[in-house]
């Protein structure tokens, strides 16, 4: 997928026409694709998802279906990185087709189930064979013993509390403080609430084996619902505060937003003169792109920062998934995931099955959110670091450079992974993490401005 400049195949500037000589023909099983060596089938496949993304924008949705025809020839979920990759943009672009039929699209997906216990456990997977998550754990835990030294009463509020172990090595590094831990307060908030029991359970009981005088608050509610007064901050705590690929979910336009242009609010309703989204580059399209803008990260950042925190840390995704055009963000993603895909081809076998919850049922609910979702039903709006930073300053936020010693315990924890294709590069005090030469996730530390 990768060139060893560190450039991507997306890129190419092959001819269309010289790699899909049967492209306007309705044969099938197009013999064609069967002779195609690995890397022709890889650029064939991206030509192909190109090809297929501008005819679902445009609504032409007949050569749609052809290009999906042929990708099916060439993807697999079992085969190499593109092919993987292919199949799920694919299922992708296919939904966001079926969107335009409301009763199709609800009929094909009627029996679909979502197991709670399994997606906890896929998530837990990511957490064990990618080393990005532990470096934003590592480093969250590290500023935050940094802000915290002295203080008697600390509060942690986890807005993304899924995984306990981070909190379980706070618990060490605090017992270990020369001057006694803290008062320790951790306040998690989960949308499922047999994950904030277990991680209640688990952390009390570190905490009695370390006698550390703790409690845990938990809260049961999706981010873009919570009630910021709930966290329950109290006078005389040192707050901190830790979201780990949780505020981008916050860039979904406001739901009144999206209600008060009902006339629009169909995002998927077809008419072959227009495109599927309206929020295209078009004419048509200009005064939804412009209406709907108000986000609710503004004013929960705002209530944040109202809380006056010691110290805040960031982790997001570090790429711009968040366009109006569907081609923009298409072309993005491809670039993101195929890292990720890559970083698990060198991880784990491809018949693995835990490679495969991982890349169906957390990538691909990623990828398909991003390409067949719109308005307030897309979550998935990871944007750059330096968007992010732009974002906080107008909050009333500082950047805190990263110390010394958190970019070398990350580094030493990276030293300990397989992935030699795993990298660290620090970015004006942030840390970015990157695949090879690109860019994936990013950590940073904030306080509030005077």
């Amino acid at each position: 997928m990768f060139q060893d400049d560190g450039s991507s195949s997306v890129t190419s500037s092959t001819p269309v026409v010289q790699i899909f000589p049967s492209m306007s023909g309705m044969g099938s099983p197009y013999p064609w694709l069967k002779e195609l060596k690995s890397e022709e089938r890889g650029l064939c496949l991206i030509h192909l998802l190109l090809t297929c993304a501008k005819h679902v924008a445009s609504g032409n949705f007949e050569h749609a279906n052809i290009a999906l025809d042929q990708i099916s020839h060439l993807a697999s979920p079992e085969g190499d990185t593109m092919q993987r990759i292919a199949s799920y943009f694919a299922e992708a672009l296919a939904n966001r087709i079926l969107k335009t039929w409301p009763g199709i699209y609800k009929a094909v997906h009627s029996t679909k189930i979502s197991f709670a216990p399994e997606n906890i456990l896929v998530r837990k997977m990511f957490f064990d064979y990618f080393p990005y998550l532990k470096i934003a754990f590592v480093i969250t835990n590290q500023v935050i013993i940094e802000a915290m030294e002295g203080e008697k009463m600390v509060h942690v509020v986890d807005l993304n509390a899924g995984e306990p172990t981070q909190w379980r090595a706070l618990l060490r590094d605090l017992s270990a403080r020369p001057e006694g831990p803290p008062h320790l307060r951790i306040t998690g908030v989960h949308e499922q609430k047999e994950v904030l029991d277990q991680m209640a359970r688990i952390l009390i009981e570190d905490a009695e084996k370390l006698d550390i005088p703790f409690q845990f608050n938990p809260i049961v509610s999706k981010l873009e619902n919570l009630d910021v007064e709930k966290l329950n901050v109290k006078t005389g705590e040192a707050l901190a505060i830790s979201s780990v690929l949780r505020f981008h979910s916050l860039l979904a336009p406001d739901d009144e937003v999206v209600k008060s242009r009902k006339n629009l609010q169909r995002v998927f309703q077809v008419n072959q003169k227009d495109l599927v989204s309206p929020s295209q580059d078009t004419a048509s399209s200009a005064p939804l792109s412009t209406t709907i803008t108000s986000t609710k990260i503004e004013g929960f950042l705002n209530a944040l920062r109202a809380l006056s925190p010691k110290v805040m840390v960031v982790a997001e995704q570090d790429s711009d998934h968040n366009k109006s055009s569907l081609m923009e963000r298409l072309s993005e993603s491809l670039y993101f995931y195929a890292a990720l895909f890559d970083c698990l081809e060198s991880t784990l076998p491809r018949s693995s099955m835990e490679r495969l919850k991982v890349e169906k049922m957390l990538f691909g609910e990623e990828i398909n959110n991003i390409i067949s979702c719109e308005g307030g039903e897309r979550k998935e709006r990871h944007e750059k670091l330096e968007k992010w930073v732009q974002r906080l300053d107008l909050a009333g936020f500082g950047c805190v450079p990263l110390s010394y010693y958190a970019l070398l315990q990350s580094r030493r924890l990276l030293q300990g992974y397989s992935c030699d294709g795993c990298r660290i590069k620090e970015e004006n005090g942030c840390v970015v993490m990157c695949w090879q030469d690109r860019p994936l996730f990013s950590v940073s530390a904030w306080k509030c401005r005077r």
